[in-house]
């Protein structure tokens, strides 16, 4: 049953399609050659012909790519975040690389908040990755790599201290969400010189 509503479907889509439509035309022009005399006794592969020309010409039916809309992700990602704070509040760091992650996560905090700071990210899809990227993956395996390195260390003292390791970690962060705030800060400025520009054109006018 299901399978002879598809088949159903399936036809009727087809009867509706360009490539249907096309062919169906060319055929008719073939009709019209018979009556006219041209297609002679050999007239059903005439229109034959012509409507499967018809059909293979005419491009097939696009199908629209799906919409996505920044600002879900966004939404999705600030859920993340969330969950981000929940995790680093309940880890004991050193104080150092507490305040290293708490500046990183402040940042990511204002350019994940709700308004035009958020609208001007959401334009930004490499942005939006880098952000994503850093709350999803890079800080919670920086600092679960701590947690289990510092164990270690404790049962095989020597080497670099895992400590060293976190702040460095943390710090490189920083310096990209850095980056990723001056290109949307540049983002601005352009927007605003071109405004400037189209209003002093206008009054040149």
């Amino acid at each position: 049953m299901a399978t002879s509503r598809a088949r159903g479907t399936g036809v009727l889509t087809y009867l509706e399609s360009r490539k249907n439509l096309a062919g169906s035309a060319c055929g008719v022009a073939g009709l019209a050659l018979t009556l006219a005399g041209v297609a002679g006794a050999y007239w059903p592969l005439v229109v034959a012909g012509l409507y499967g020309a018809g059909a293979l010409i005419t491009p097939p039916e696009r199908t629209a790519p799906p919409p996505f809309d920044p600002r879900e992700e966004l939404g999705v990602l600030r859920e993340d975040f969330g969950r981000l704070r929940g995790y680093v509040d309940g880890v004991e760091l050193p104080s150092g690389a507490g305040e290293a992650l708490a500046e990183l996560l402040e940042l990511y905090g204002a350019l994940l908040e709700p308004g035009w700071v958020a609208e001007v990210l959401a334009a930004d899809p490499e942005a939006v990755h880098a952000v994503s990227r850093a709350v999803r993956q890079d800080v919670p395996e920086s600092v679960d790599a701590y947690n289990r390195t510092r164990w270690w260390s404790r049962m095989a003292p020597g080497g670099e201290s895992p400590e060293r390791h976190l702040e460095r970690q943390l710090g490189l962060l920083r310096e990209e969400a850095q980056r990723v705030t001056a290109g949307l800060h540049e983002v601005e400025a352009r927007r605003q010189q071109t405004h400037t520009t189209y209003l002093e054109e206008r009054g040149r006018s």
